[in-house]
C-alpha cells in the first residue's frame, strides 16, 4: 500500500539554491548565508539543495561546493530546523563522484543529489553503466543518494528498468524525476511505487509542477522553490493534500513569475539568471552576477525583468544608478544591503493576492 506524503521521509518540498557572487566572481559568503536563511525559515521546506544547476555547480570549483554546503549545514544547524542539506554531485566517473559525495559529507551534507556522468550526453552508455555508477557512490561513499534523472530525450536519462533497479539499492533514497514525458508520468511513478513503496519520487518540472504533482508525485525538488518558496510550498502541499481550489490558487499567484522566468519553457542556464536577477531586484538576494562563461546581464535585460515584475505588484529595490560595462554596480548595491527584511519571510504570497483582488 502507498503511504501517504507526509509519511515519507524525503517528501514535501526541497528548495534547489541559488549562489551569489560578488563582482569579481568570488562567492559572497554573507549574501549566501542570508539567503540560506531565508529560504530555510519558510515552514514547509524540508532541504536545501545547494551545487545544483540552479546553483551554478558547472561553474564552481570543488572546493568551492564544499564551502557551500558547509554553509548550509552551519546555518541549518544553528537555526536548529528541520531542513534536510542535499548536496549536488555532478563528474564523469565514479571515482571522482566518490570523492566528491565523501567531501559533501565532510562538509556536513546529509545526502547529495548525484547527476548523471555528462559524458553520456555524448557517448551514450550501457545499462550495466548506468545503474553501476549509482550503485559505486552509494557503496564508495555511503552516503544517502537523491538520484537526478535527466529528461527522457537525453542520452543520459534512466529508462523505467534503470531506474526500477536504482531504487533498489539501499542507500538511494529519492529520485527527482525530470524526465518531461507527461505521457509516462503516472506510469512510471506506479511501477517504481510498486518497487519501493517507502521511497519518495519527487518532480522537478517547474513548467509542468501542478500537473505532475497532481498525476503522482510525492513532493518537489525545484529552483522555483529557492525563488519563492512560500507559493511553492503552498501549492504543492495543497495538491499533494488533493485540495485542488487551493491547488490552482496557488498556481495562479506562481504562473506570472513563471513567465517571467521560464517563458512557458523549462528549467535553463539563462531561466536560472533570469530568477537570480529578479530575487536581486526584489532585495531579497545581495547579487545577480553570475559566473563565466555566463554573461551578466545588459541593463535592458534587468530593466525588462523589473518592468515584469512591477507589472504584476511586485515593487523591486532600486540598483545603484552607478554602471561598470554596462551592468549593474552590484558592489554599491551591495554596501547598502538592506538588513532583516532580506533574511525575514517574504511578503509575495500577500503582495500577489493583494493584487489579484485588485484586478
Amino acid at each position: 500500500m502507498m503511504k501517504n506524503w507526509r509519511d515519507l521521509s524525503w517528501s514535501g518540498v526541497f528548495a534547489a539554491t541559488l549562489c551569489p557572487f560578488h563582482s569579481d566572481e568570488t562567492i559572497d559568503e554573507e549574501g549566501l548565508a542570508a539567503y540560506f536563511h531565508a529560504i530555510a525559515s519558510v515552514d514547509g521546506v524540508r532541504g536545501l539543495v545547494c551545487n545544483g544547476h540552479t546553483g551554478e555547480i558547472m561553474s564552481l570549483r570543488p572546493a568551492e561546493r564544499d564551502r557551500v554546503t558547509a554553509m548550509a549545514a552551519r546555518i541549518v544547524k544553528q537555526m536548529q530546523r528541520p531542513v534536510r542539506v542535499v548536496s549536488g554531485v555532478s563528474a564523469e566517473g565514479s571515482l571522482e563522484a566518490i570523492d566528491h559525495a565523501l567531501a559533501a559529507k565532510a562538509a556536513g551534507a546529509d545526502a547529495i543529489l548525484l547527476m548523471p556522468p555528462h559524458h553520456w550526453l555524448r557517448f551514450g552508455r550501457s545499462s550495466a553503466s548506468a545503474v553501476g555508477f549509482v550503485a559505486d557512490v552509494v557503496a564508495g561513499a555511503q552516503v544517502e543518494v537523491v538520484l537526478h534523472q535527466y529528461p527522457a530525450w537525453t542520452k543520459a536519462g534512466y529508462s523505467l528498468e534503470e531506474m526500477r533497479e536504482i531504487i533498489r539499492i539501499p542507500g538511494v533514497v529519492c529520485i527527482k524525476m525530470g524526465t518531461r514525458d507527461m505521457a509516462r508520468w503516472r506510469y512510471d511513478y506506479d511501477q517504481l511505487k510498486a518497487v519501493a513503496p517507502d521511497k519518495a519520487i519527487i518532480t522537478c518540472h517547474d513548467e509542468y509542477l501542478l500537473a505532475s504533482l497532481l498525476e503522482a508525485a510525492d513532493g518537489a525538488l525545484v529552483g522555483f522553490a529557492g525563488f519563492v518558496p512560500e507559493l511553492i510550498v503552498a501549492l504543492v502541499e495543497a495538491a499533494l493534500d488533493a485540495d485542488l481550489a487551493k491547488a490552482r490558487e496557488a498556481q495562479r499567484l506562481v504562473d506570472p513569475l513563471a513567465r517571467i522566468v521560464y517563458n512557458f519553457g523549462e528549467p535553463s542556464s539563462e531561466a536560472h539568471q533570469r530568477m537570480k536577477c529578479a530575487r536581486w531586484l526584489l532585495g531579497k538576494l545581495s547579487s545577480p552576477v553570475v559566473r563565466r562563461p555566463l554573461r551578466q546581464f545588459e541593463a535592458h535585460q534587468v530593466a525588462q525583468i523589473r518592468r515584469q515584475l512591477e507589472e504584476i505588484g511586485l515593487p523591486c529595490i532600486t540598483p545603484v544608478q552607478g554602471r561598470a560595462n554596462g551592468r549593474p554596480d552590484v558592489q554599491g548595491v551591495l554596501s547598502r544591503r538592506i538588513q532583516g527584511g532580506i533574511c525575514a519571510n517574504s511578503a509575495l504570497v500577500d503582495q500577489l493576492g493583494r493584487q489579484r483582488a485588485g484586478l
